[in-house]
């Protein structure tokens, strides 16, 4: 009597097994963070301003990311039990339902989801990186390339995917995930370089003025690209290798990932705590204490000081630059 051996591989298994579990950790930290951010995002201002218009569109962006997020991760819940429950006893086992996983319909679908919320995350940091530069054109026109670059690559990406290859062979999608790393990149130091430059401009006008405001915003953001960027890294380098176990874990995580870290974010910016039009167009020696969204106010110091040619000029300058929320 003959018996079926399926093809083994216990690494691999395992990988997609607590790859499955962390991206449920994850998830539950996206989830929580999106139900905060939504929160904050809903709540009237303090002291009765009215609800700027950027709210809004915050607000639809963190409903359809997580949306994507949300198909995405079912998507490859529900594909891991297809392998151990459903097809357990297919051709090659567990290990040949993993590595040909872009032969079932289910995990292309988790795929597209997934690179469409990072279209509509990367976006955002281009929108951000754009008001805060003053839609300046040297500025747009090397980011949105690389923007578009990203999207052609994720295309491609999916064009392989659609015909079944093996997704740990698709050489494509290293250049993606490189692009990703790049905009991110080049996000963090264009809006480092303009705050740090609006913060000397306003140093200079008001010798006393308190510019801490600036390096709490670059620390946030630098944290923020950061923590994805590494991530990132450590996916491109475990699939040039191709270390399937490593870019298995990564792969079910990456896109909860970067909603976090953008989330962190845009909560700070909701409670009041991110950067605004309004403080910047003050004639005031001192930062408030603290933020609130472009076109409303928050708390802060209500101290004034004799019009100033030069401090007005100053905060002329860097009014539309720091209406961005970084």
């Amino acid at each position: 009597m003959s018996s079926y051996t399926p093809q083994t591989d216990l690494s691999l298994e395992r990988s997609r097994l607590v790859g499955i579990i962390l991206g449920g950790v994850s998830y539950g930290v996206y989830l929580l963070l999106t139900v905060q951010a939504v929160t904050a995002l809903m709540q009237r201002p303090r002291r009765g301003q009215k609800i700027a218009n950027n709210r809004c569109m915050l607000l639809c962006y963190t409903l359809i990311t997580f949306a994507l997020s949300t198909i995405c991760f079912a998507c490859s819940v529900k594909y891991t039990e297809v392998i151990w429950i459903n097809l357990r006893d297919a051709p090659g086992g567990p290990v040949a339902l993993i590595e040909n996983s872009m032969h079932y319909r289910i995990n292309f679908v988790a795929i597209l989801c997934g690179y469409v919320a990072e279209w509509f995350m990367q976006a955002l940091l281009l929108y951000r990186c754009f008001v805060l530069w003053d839609w300046a054109r040297h500025v747009m026109i090397p980011m949105f390339v690389v923007y578009i670059g990203m999207i052609a690559a994720a295309i491609f990406v999916l064009v392989q995917a659609g015909t079944g290859s093996s997704f740990y062979t698709i050489n494509a999608t290293l250049a993606y995930l490189a692009i990703l790393v790049a905009n991110t990149v080049l996000y963090t130091i264009l809006v480092a370089k303009r705050l740090l430059s609006i913060r000397s401009e306003m140093k200079t006008a008001l010798a006393e003025y308190d510019s801490s405001i600036y390096d709490t915003i670059i620390l946030m953001v630098v944290e923020s690209a950061m923590a994805y960027t590494v991530f990132v890294i450590i996916f491109i380098v475990a699939f040039a290798v191709h270390s399937d176990t490593v870019s298995t874990l990564c792969f079910l995580s990456i896109y909860q990932v970067q909603g976090i870290t953008q989330l962190f974010i845009i909560i700070r910016v909701a409670r009041g705590r991110a950067v605004t039009h309004a403080w910047s167009t003050r004639n005031a020696p001192a930062a408030p204490t603290t933020l609130a969204f472009a076109g409303t106010t928050s708390e802060g110091t209500n101290a004034t000081m004799p019009e100033q040619d030069s401090a007005s000029e100053s905060c002329s300058i860097s009014a539309k630059s720091a209406e961005a929320n970084v």
